[in-house]
């Protein structure tokens, strides 16, 4: 079993959960990858009985059968007898009878893939909940799955589960200060740089922070990763693409591919794709930002704080986007063994990777701002649309409070230390920014690899954030 890291809050509310004098059912979703079955294998060790059972991955073969048929094999090497069972409400309430007593734990791992070619499996697992698991009250049921809009339109939005839910948990990447814990030993002795080079990649993934070497410089650990056909993230995309979404992946790939290159609007998407907006791409698109690869960004009417019609999709998952970006392009060159280096331009797209994990890491920014949270009126990118009226504006984070307080963030990445170029850049913003009269702007410059004396002597931003900083 790998070292458990991170997710103690997720865990702590797990464990509270044995505190009820009643019977838990717990969903639980997030990407492949983010850790779900091992946070639920972290958990299984407070239990006197724990009984995890695994849906088979999807491919051309398999059936509803097959599935019922690896159901029957885990529940033997849990030494639980099957007697050959093959409907579902048999197969649950056999293993029911080895829940109705003390603490237990019983986790449906991958519940998409066991139950989806069933169209009764899900009906059949809500009639054994209520009439078998929930009579023990010391035992826990954990629904686990990757595609999560599947489990929210099947389970949570099913009246046949209303009310029968004790905790909806969603695991998320790893904040930048658990991801650390990955270098071991030895992550006081490597730079912030080199380390958000990684996280550049792999973002706050726990499977794919588990495969860095820290002995190996980060080139070197991203090139044996990325750039050779036996490493783990080579052929990382297909396969969690296929298993989520089987054979609707190339629609969603498509979709992807439309916004490697940067956030872009529901109509310029469609418009790109050749579909219709709304209908079936609006549906793919809540699809992928329910799995967590994309983030929908609305922004919002500063004089109210109401979130605005308009708003862009950008993919979330820096490992997505660095696939499609550099792996993708190589992909036939890496089979054949002739790339021998990393891309030389690899670096160019790491500003966008930063803002990411700046974005996926937006508490310890808040922390560090020491705004409290009750103060925030809204926050996120802002875009603020050209008209005959006022110009374009993009800006990375912005941070609007209730006391009239416009946090104005620019994310940058730079190789060397940024330049006084960059107050004049964020004046500009500033500038177009169409606000009303009694607002004050603080601008924060947001960095990973130093910054020139010249801005600090300046005293324009409010704040200077390293790096370093959103690590610790």
């Amino acid at each position: 079993m790998t070292r458990f890291l991170g997710r103690d809050r997720e865990l702590q509310d797990l464990t509270d959960l044995l505190r009820k004098e009643s019977a838990s059912l717990v969903i639980l979703r997030g990407r492949r990858r983010i850790g779900k079955t091992r946070l639920a294998e972290e958990f299984s060790k407070q239990f006197s009985k724990n009984y995890i059972f695994t849906g088979l991955p999807p491919s051309k073969q398999t059936t509803a059968d097959s599935q019922r048929t690896e159901f029957r094999r885990q529940m033997r090497e849990n030494k639980m007898a099957n007697f050959e069972a093959n409907d579902w409400g048999d197969l649950f309430s056999l293993v029911a009878q080895h829940c109705r007593t003390g603490r237990v734990l019983v986790v449906l791992d991958e519940i998409t893939w066991m139950g989806s070619k069933d169209p009764n499996f899900l009906g059949k697992l809500k009639i054994a909940w209520d009439l078998y698991f929930k009579k023990n009250p010391r035992l826990i049921l954990i629904i686990s799955g990757s595609n999560s809009a599947w489990i929210g339109k099947n389970i949570l939005s099913s009246t046949g589960f209303m009310g029968r839910v004790s905790y909806n948990l969603v695991l998320t990447e790893l904040p930048l200060n658990q991801c650390v814990k990955f270098w071991g030993a030895r992550q006081d002795q490597i730079s912030s740089y080199e380390k958000f080079k990684i996280l550049g990649v792999t973002g706050g993934i726990p499977r794919y922070l588990e495969e860095v070497f820290p002995e190996q410089t980060a080139e070197d650990n991203i090139f044996r990763l990325c750039f050779v056909k036996s490493g783990v993230l080579f052929s990382e995309f297909d396969n969690i693409f296929t298993d989520l979404f089987n054979g609707r992946h190339e629609k969603y790939r498509e979709i992807m591919k439309c916004l490697a290159n940067g956030p872009s609007t529901l109509e310029k998407i469609a418009h790109k794709l050749g579909r219709v907006k709304g209908g079936d791409i609006t549906d793919d698109l809540k699809d992928l930002e329910e799995t967590g690869f994309l983030s929908r960004d609305f922004t919002w009417h500063i004089q109210t704080g109401e979130l605005s019609k308009l708003s862009q999709f950008r993919i979330q998952d820096n490992y997505v986007r660095f696939y499609l970006r550099y792996i993708e392009p190589k992909k036939a060159a890496i089979l054949k063994g002739t790339v021998k280096t990393l891309p030389i331009s690899w670096l160019s797209i790491m500003g966008y990777q930063f803002e990411n994990l700046v974005l996926n890491n937006f508490h310890k920014v808040i922390e560090l701002l020491n705004i409290p949270s009750h103060e925030i009126v809204t926050m996120g990118p802002y875009f603020q649309t050209q008209t005959s009226q006022r110009k374009q504006c993009q800006i990375d984070l912005m941070i609007q409070t209730k006391y009239n307080q416009l946090y104005v963030c620019e994310v940058k990445f730079e190789k060397g230390e940024i330049e006084k170029e960059i107050i004049k850049e964020v004046k500009d913003k500033i500038r177009r920014l169409e606000r009303p009269k009694g607002y004050s702007c603080r601008p924060v410059l947001i960095h990973v690899n130093g910054v020139a004396d010249t801005i600090i002597e300046t005293e324009y931003f409010s704040k200077i954030i390293d790096f370093s900083e959103l690590l610790d």
